[in-house]
């Protein structure tokens, strides 16, 4: 007979268990009566990779169902022979009773030498078979344990939520995944009905700060419940959020809101904390590499170059945003909206060949702060729409931002970028910085792959937009880089069409 594999998968809501599965259960193994000197030392690296990791059985369960919770606690583990609580404790040096026989107490108790690593040999090398969930590929066990720690990290970010508000129908799917706690998150509607659930769970609630419901800080604050905002990653998807295309990046900052520069936030601590290891830095430059090789932008990959419209002057991107946006509203450096961020531009630049891209959005009717490119042409030399932005920031020399995510794409593709607000990544001697200065917390200069490493691998989470289960950056690159055009659905044509009217109405009434 076929066990199930003690090193297995969580349950994660969305995905199906075949999808997810780093495991498959083989049929009993044979045993072993004595191992070669690398057979020992192999199965002794994984033990100790499973018990730094702590993976292995139901490890994503709360509480009592979690194995390592008893592995930690005080006294011996007192399990049946067949129980894989007992073989992971064993793994961990912890004492096990064994109260009954069976297929891992049989082994404690024979008597021959390496107990421990026959164990390991039989029961997690040969009863398995082990496989990459993203690919489907064979992999060996321990790339499985890479796998299932990442996982367990992901989850371990996620433990203490207990409720989601302010999140649409048709992105739950997405972020309740990549907030998946362990057990079902409560997608509420309204402010009492996300508190009651979070005072009921004894945990946190995770709120879209721009949906929020009324009155939500507030009674969060009476009952003495902690909200936590959830917004966009900095690598979303291959289409925009305003035409439906659920994210597959969120950030959930415990720590603040990483687009208020008037505080600190989690992003800022990790940017500002020394990250010196250097297997962390060759990935982060791999990673810029991958990125700006692949065309990534934040809403979509690949399109036509972007051909350089003059030879001899300096060639200078401004990025338009959504006036509205909480990123301008709190990090807006004084600026009054895109005409006045062109104007800046100019008087900087006064001999550079400004170009204008207008904010996806804003153009697609859904968000505030078009400028009818009549008036925009009167300060800059050109407006475009369809290049895509990694296209433009090949491109140009310079780029001029208020908070714009484009000025993070362009630093690390090697332009000049000139913030006019307080973005995340102003302020760290990167940038050059014409807004008011920020408080002293940004006072350190980092490298480019330091801010890489913050900010693209361990502050967002991430989401394979195949098999829908959490992953590392890597993998929604290569994603986004294979499929980057959208597919379309009745949601996103409906939205289109809202954009196009609202458009319609704002070119007869005025500006929006």
């Amino acid at each position: 007979m076929a066990f199930e594999p003690v090193l297995r998968s969580p349950p994660f809501p969305g995905t199906p268990a075949a999808t997810a599965a780093v495991s498959t259960g083989r049929p009993t193994p044979s045993p072993h009566d004595d191992l070669t000197p690398a057979e020992l030392e192999r199965a002794r690296r994984i033990a100790a990779q499973i018990a730094a990791e702590r993976i292995g059985g139901r490890f994503w369960a709360a509480d009592r169902g979690d194995p390592w919770k008893a592995i930690g606690g005080n006294g011996p583990i007192i399990v049946s022979g067949d129980d894989e609580a007992g073989l992971l404790g064993w793994i961990a040096g912890a004492t096990v009773e064994w109260v009954s026989g069976g297929r891992f107490a049989d082994i404690a108790g024979d008597g021959l030498p390496h107990a421990l690593e026959r164990a390991i040999t039989i029961w997690l090398i040969d009863a398995a078979d082990y496989r990459d969930p993203y690919s489907g590929r064979p992999v060996t066990i321990e790339a499985a344990i890479e796998q299932l720690a990442f996982w367990r990290h992901a989850i371990d970010r996620n433990r203490g939520l207990v409720v989601a508000v302010g999140i649409a129908r048709w992105k739950r799917r997405e972020v309740e995944a990549m907030l998946w706690p362990g057990e079902p998150l409560v997608f509420a509607r309204t402010a009492k009905g996300a508190v009651r659930n979070a005072r009921a769970g004894k945990g946190a609630i995770a709120v879209w700060p721009s949906k929020a419901p009324r009155g939500l800080e507030a009674e969060a604050a009476t009952h003495g419940v902690t909200v936590h905002p959830v917004e966009d990653g900095f690598l979303r998807s291959a289409g925009l959020g305003s035409d439906c295309h659920p994210p597959h990046s969120i950030i959930l900052d415990r720590e603040g809101l990483h687009l208020d520069p008037s505080r600190p936030s989690e992003l800022e601590r990790l940017i500002a904390t020394p990250i010196d290891n250097p297997v962390m830095i060759a990935r982060a430059e791999r990673l810029i590499r991958y990125v700006v090789d692949a065309g990534i932008s934040k809403y979509a990959s690949g399109g036509r170059p972007f051909d350089r419209p003059v030879q001899q002057r300096r060639i200078v991107l401004v990025t338009g945003q959504v006036e509205d946006d909480l990123s301008v509203l709190l990090g807006g450096g004084g600026v009054e909206g895109n005409l006045d961020l062109l104007r800046r531009a100019r008087a900087v630049e006064p001999d550079a060949y400004l170009i204008f891209k207008p904010h996806p959005d804003v153009d697609a009717g859904h968000r505030r702060g078009r400028i009818p490119d009549s008036q925009a042409l009167e300060i800059v030399d050109q407006v475009v729409r369809d290049v895509p932005m990694a296209s433009l920031l090949d491109t140009v020399d310079a780029v001029h931002v208020l908070t714009s995510l484009a000025g993070f794409e362009g630093l690390i593709r090697g332009c000049e970028i000139v913030t006019h607000g307080q973005p995340f990544y102003a302020g760290w001697g990167l940038t050059r910085d014409l807004a008011p200065p920020m408080e002293r917390r940004r006072g350190r200069n980092i490298t480019k792959a330091q801010l890489v490493a913050a900010t693209l691998i361990l502050y967002p989470r991430y989401l394979d937009p195949v098999t829908k289960l959490p992953c590392p950056p890597e993998i929604l690159v290569e994603r986004l880089a294979m499929q980057p055009v959208p597919q379309e659905t009745l949601l996103t044509r409906f939205r289109r069409m809202q954009g196009w009217l609202r458009r319609g109405l704002v070119g007869a009434g005025g500006r929006a």
